[in-house]
């Protein structure tokens, strides 16, 4: 069973920076996405990496964040810059083996294993 852990979630103003972390033993076998859900509204995907490294990104962050991978460590991050506050969310962090990830963002399918979440508040 794969442990998902995240991390570095909290409170910035708007225009500042997060950096997200996601942790698991042989994480570097997975693709890995970044889902966020703010209240009231569905859980969306933000961004995925391949095993290999090939990326993808939602419309509404693309050139703001960039996701990333050490496999030396085991672990996903997510840098995100310019900070909205609409970017407002629990994020989570979800892998798929590689068979069934498919590098899109409108589905959940194959991601079998999630995180328990990270907060993430955009405030002034």
């Amino acid at each position: 069973q794969l442990q998902l852990v995240e991390s570095g979630g909290g409170l910035v103003q708007p225009g500042g920076s997060l950096r997200l972390s996601c942790a698991a033993s042989n994480l570097g076998y997975y693709g890995i996405g970044w889902f966020r859900q703010a209240p009231g509204k569905e859980r969306e995907g933000v961004s995925c990496i391949s095993p290999s490294g090939i990326t993808s990104y939602a419309a509404s962050v693309k050139g703001r964040f960039t996701i990333s991978r050490d496999n030396a460590k085991n672990t996903v991050y997510l840098l995100m810059n310019n900070l909205k506050p609409e970017d407002t969310a629990i994020y989570y962090c979800a892998a798929a083996h590689p068979y069934y990830y498919s590098g899109k963002l409108n589905a959940e399918t194959g991601y079998d294993y999630w995180g328990q979440g990270t907060q993430v508040t955009v405030s002034a």
